[in-house]
């Protein structure tokens, strides 16, 4: 193992999945895996293990600076997450039964997506909005949320922090923080339970990658998060947006290098 490629690899993989965290609520998944199948020659599944186990802390430390600015929604996200797993295993089985249509960049295409629509259409939900819509809503919307992002995540494998994101904004009415930070929050449980079962099934994964992975998404997630909570609405939104549709477009070259 070339040791230098190794630690700038996860270097630069850990600083877009800590911006993407930390800004917009995004996996880990979706920078970490492409950079480390197509540099550093890690197996796929063992490169997914990597990745979620780069979320668990990275979107704890977003989810607790989110929670501390009391940007995030525990009560009715508790709800969404347990939506979340119980319907990404009813998708997974149903994946298995049903092959689905070849969707390996639907990540991708949802990243680049979300992060112009942030720029072009910004959310510019207020809390005192969202105070207007009544427990019983948010309850059942989370629920059918979860259920709809869990299916998904089972189903095709990706799209979670994205899909989590564009129904917290577009039908919870969240505001952009509080939406990113309930989304984080959910994330450490969902990359928990993800990265704890890839590594029961395959393995762990060799240390080096797997340690500089997730000190340095947790690192530039932590900052991140903390910029973001400082920014006004109108300029994260862009910030997010531009953030977004760099990250897409960067993801989606490494495909076609590899």
């Amino acid at each position: 193992m070339n040791y230098v490629i190794t630690i700038l690899v996860c270097l630069f993989a850990g600083i877009g999945a800590g911006i993407g965290t930390g800004f917009a609520g995004m996996s880990a998944a979706a920078v970490i895996t492409p950079m480390l199948v197509t540099f550093l020659e890690i197996e796929p599944y063992t490169a997914v293990g990597i990745a979620l186990a780069s979320d668990v802390l990275a979107s704890a430390v977003s989810a607790y600076t989110y929670g501390k600015n009391k940007n995030l929604d525990i009560k009715n996200g508790v709800v969404m997450m347990v939506a979340v797993l119980l319907f990404t295993i009813i998708g997974s089985y149903v994946s298995s039964l049903i092959p689905p249509a070849t969707m390996g960049n639907f990540s991708v295409f949802m990243t680049l997506l979300l992060g112009i629509k942030f720029i072009v259409r910004p959310v510019m939900t207020t809390k005192a909005d969202m105070a207007d819509v009544s427990a019983k809503s948010k309850f059942i919307k989370s629920a059918l949320c979860g259920s709809a992002v869990g299916f998904i995540c089972g189903f095709v494998g990706a799209g979670g922090g994205m899909m989590m994101l564009l129904l917290l904004t577009s039908v919870m009415g969240y505001e952009l923080k509080t939406a990113v930070g309930t989304s984080v929050f959910i994330m450490t449980f969902t990359a928990l339970t993800g990265s704890v079962s890839h590594f029961a099934i395959g393995g762990m994964p060799n240390v080096i990658p797997f340690v500089l992975c997730i000190i340095f998404t947790l690192i530039f997630a932590r900052i991140a998060a903390r910029l973001a909570n400082k920014a006004s609405a109108k300029a994260l939104n862009r910030a997010t947006g531009v953030i977004l549709v760099i990250l897409g477009i960067a993801v989606l070259g490494f495909s076609f290098i590899k």
